[in-house]
């Protein structure tokens, strides 16, 4: 698999406090790349190291088959598109001024940038003070900024924050038909259903840490689900198998039992006690868990 953006061992500290320990990203080329995590967990500060606007304390980046650093980032960078925290953008000066003063900075011919405007649909609004835009337009000027180069990788840092439901699935929507396109989009959020629709790939960050990388998938299978017995006498259960609730004392619930953290083997060895203490078992299942609530866990235990 060729990949547009590789980290090794990518660390970052500020004094005695570490922000970002030691990723090892991998972000396949054509993909939309989901950077999930809680606020404070890395993610801007990560962004900012791929761009090379922030030194890292530790590690490598690759961009698009290229080590970037401070070095190299002059030649990395024109195949960058990106939107860093706030939509950048004169206040003063208008939707079509704003995109005149990037096409002289960049050199860039008129039809680039009416192609980069049309991509994020913001030609009605050009004539606007931008001081005058939504945030949605706002974000949207910023996205068309960072299209207007051409970009083979874009990078984007929470780029929904602040819109409301239409704004985010245009975004959306955007976002694969770029990917469709052959850009590699990374794209940030504290949100798992911000991305969830949109990523091919997930990586988790918890605490500066990945935690998870791969597909949604992948996800889902990473983690395990709680086990739920159906039982005689389930608030008996509950006692018997306090022992085999490995993340936790077992809950009863009506005629069930749920047990979390157990594995194929622990079940089998919990319906057995059972078994042995004369309680009936009916059935026995795996909890459905949706995306979300494996996404929770996750960041909030730091683990898989």
């Amino acid at each position: 698999m060729t990949y547009a953006v590789v980290t090794e061992d990518l660390t970052k500290r500020y004094g005695s406090h570490t922000v970002v320990d030691d990723l090892a990203l991998r972000v396949p080329a054509g993909s939309v790349y989901g950077f999930l995590g809680p606020n404070g967990a890395g993610k801007s500060t990560t962004m900012k190291m791929l761009l090379s606007l922030v030194t890292p304390s530790e590690g490598q980046i690759e961009i698009l088959g290229r080590p970037m650093h401070r070095g190299t980032r002059r030649e990395v960078l024109p195949d960058i598109g990106s939107l860093i925290e706030s939509p950048p953008g004169y206040g003063h000066l208008t939707g079509r001024e704003n995109m005149r003063v990037l096409g002289r900075m960049l050199d860039l011919t008129d039809a680039r940038i009416a192609e980069a405007v049309d991509t994020v649909r913001l030609g009605a609004h050009l004539d606007k003070k931008v001081r005058d835009y939504s945030l949605g337009m706002k974000q949207r000027l910023g996205i068309a900024m960072a299209l207007a180069r051409r970009p083979r990788l874009l990078v984007l840092d929470e780029p929904t924050n602040g819109l409301d439901p239409a704004g985010i699935d245009e975004i959306r929507h955007l976002l694969r038909h770029l990917a469709a396109h052959g850009v590699t989009v990374m794209v940030s959020s504290h949100l798992l259903d911000e991305v969830e629709r949109t990523a091919t790939v997930l990586g988790i960050v918890s605490a500066g840490r990945l935690i998870f990388q791969g597909t949604r998938d992948e996800l889902l299978s990473a983690s395990t689900p709680d086990v739920v017995i159906s039982c005689s006498a389930p608030a008996r259960a509950v006692d018997v198998l306090g022992p085999h609730a490995a993340a936790g004392v077992a809950q009863s619930n009506g005629s069930e039992v749920s047990l979390s953290g157990l594995d194929d083997d622990g079940t089998a060895s919990a319906v057995a006690t059972l078994v042995r203490d004369g309680i009936g078992v009916f059935g026995v299942r795996r909890a459905h868990r949706g995306l979300d609530e494996v996404f929770r866990d996750l960041t909030a235990d730091g683990r898989l």
